[in-house]
């Protein structure tokens, strides 16, 4: 078939490649044959192992960032060397050479620099979870934990998070108005966003939301905001963020997130939930062995009374609820439920919600969490048969909670299972309202307001098809 039917659908995908289904790295082997005749094996270690007048053990198999090229071009060489220096062990090395220049005198604090880290609400649940803490004591515990070692500043995504909503339903009906027949698509989801430049190009990129995600909308406030409010440059600042997923490791190191003005990128390491547990367990310690000490709010001169929300109902940001009720409201001045349902399809990862005003459907949105239904999706878009105004992408199956980097389950615990927990925690946790009065001045103050230059400057960002290369490593051996 040059094309597919109306009816076909992709069903039986897996989100996780294997290396039996597509790791097609060559290793070379030694091809001298004996007249016995070598056989050689894989042991569970990974090693090869030659068996003729005896065993010996030969190199071990390694896979690295670069040859991962292979499989998908998901990503490339210099995006291997990027996230080289988002290590443990390079958080770690920067921590303890800052250390020892505050230890130096009043010339090394001079030359140190500020150590910011930026937690995002996911991986507060996951560790939540795992050390079966209430949220807001886990909160407190790991600032604890990151002060001890070394962090200045210690304060959470909320401010980002409220902020890319808001840029983000500006961004909807904006474009809603221009062409009420485009799809518009979150770009949040730096898996999902690399995976459509990579893949899909040209084709899919006029419907990705230009709005930064909060990750890289902290970058901005840390550099730019705390900055100016501490009196430094933003390269004196060394900003960490706290996430639930690998990919944001790529996302942070993008050239599009490097600030010439500041000589540094926005976000220097990204760390996450499994990396937090492991530098724990180096430590032979529980996170509610640490101190508790307060998050930070640098960013207005009264604190929220809680740090720690949730946004909307849905566990990754909630922006195809908020822009839903914003847009009903703004557009057709349509006021919805608080909490919005949205109806699950084929599987409870693709789920949609309408809104219907005399009699016609004006208003049509999806959640499309998981690589199975982003591949239908595209196809649909591909025929012209999608119908949505807007779709919340995520590449994990039950979306940011799920996140490829949160604390794994124990011994005889499903994932499913795992998820589950996660979300009830994150259902107990109350709403954030972005209209805020916390927000609502940084909008307005720092940022000049919505639809501003200096908004538009400083929260939008812009994406790159890249083109695939037949490289030797294409070729399945």
């Amino acid at each position: 078939m040059s094309r597919f039917s109306g009816a076909l659908q992709l069903t039986d995908l897996d989100d996780f490649i294997t290396p039996s289904q597509e790791c097609i790295k060559p290793v070379t082997i030694d091809k001298t044959k004996s007249k016995t005749g070598s056989k050689i094996t894989i042991q569970a270690d990974g090693y090869y192992e030659e068996s003729e007048i005896g065993k010996q053990k030969l190199q071990k198999v390694e896979i690295t960032l670069q040859d991962c090229l292979a499989c998908s071009g998901c990503i490339t060489s210099a995006e291997g060397v990027l996230i080289t220096q988002q290590s443990q062990e390079e958080l770690i090395r920067v921590l303890i050479e800052n250390q020892a220049l505050k230890a130096t005198g009043d010339n090394g604090k001079e030359q140190a620099r500020v150590i910011v880290f930026t937690i995002s609400m996911q991986p507060l649940l996951s560790l939540t979870q795992r050390y079966q803490l209430d949220v807001e004591e886990t909160a407190c515990h790991l600032a604890g934990y990151l002060r001890k070692l070394g962090a200045d500043y210690v304060v959470c995504t909320k401010i980002a998070d409220d902020l890319a909503l808001l840029e983000c339903r500006e961004e909807f009906v904006q474009r809603y108005r221009e062409n009420a027949g485009l799809t518009m698509l979150s770009s949040s989801c730096p898996g999902w966003v690399c995976y459509a430049e990579k893949t899909h190009g040209s084709f899919i990129l006029p419907h990705i939301a230009t709005t930064r995600s909060p990750q890289q909308i902290m970058g901005v406030l840390v550099k730019q905001l705390l900055a100016d409010k501490l009196g430094v440059p933003g390269s004196k600042i060394y900003h960490v963020t706290v996430m639930p997923c690998y990919d944001k490791k790529l996302e942070a190191s993008r050239e599009d997130f490097y600030s010439e003005a500041n000589a540094s990128r926005d976000v220097d390491c990204v760390i996450t939930s499994i990396e937090l547990e492991q530098m724990l367990q180096t430590e032979e310690k529980t996170l509610q062995q640490y101190e508790p000490t307060k998050l930070d709010w640098p960013w207005t001169d009264a604190p929220p009374e809680r740090m720690v929300w949730a946004h909307e109902e849905t566990m990754s940001g909630g922006y195809a609820e908020h822009i839903f009720k914003y847009a009903a409201k703004e557009l057709f001045n349509e006021n919805t439920p608080d909490i919005l349902q949205f109806k699950p399809l084929r599987n409870r990862d693709f789920s949609e919600m309408s809104l219907e005003k005399d009699g016609q459907t004006v208003l049509k949105f999806a959640i499309a969490n998981g690589f199975r239904n982003i591949q239908n999706l595209v196809q649909k878009l591909k025929r012209g048969k999608a119908s949505y105004n807007f779709v919340e992408v995520m590449a994990c199956p039950s979306g940011c909670i799920n996140g490829g980097a949160q604390v794994r389950p124990i011994t005889g615990q499903h994932v499913r299972e795992l998820t589950q927990q996660l979300e009830t925690l994150y259902m107990q946790l109350p709403r954030s309202n972005p209209e805020n009065e916390h927000t609502k001045y940084i909008y307005g103050d720092f940022l000049d307001g919505a639809n501003s230059e200096k908004a538009m400057e400083l929260l939008h960002t812009s994406y790159h098809a890249v083109e695939k290369l037949n490289t030797a490593l294409n070729i399945k051996w």
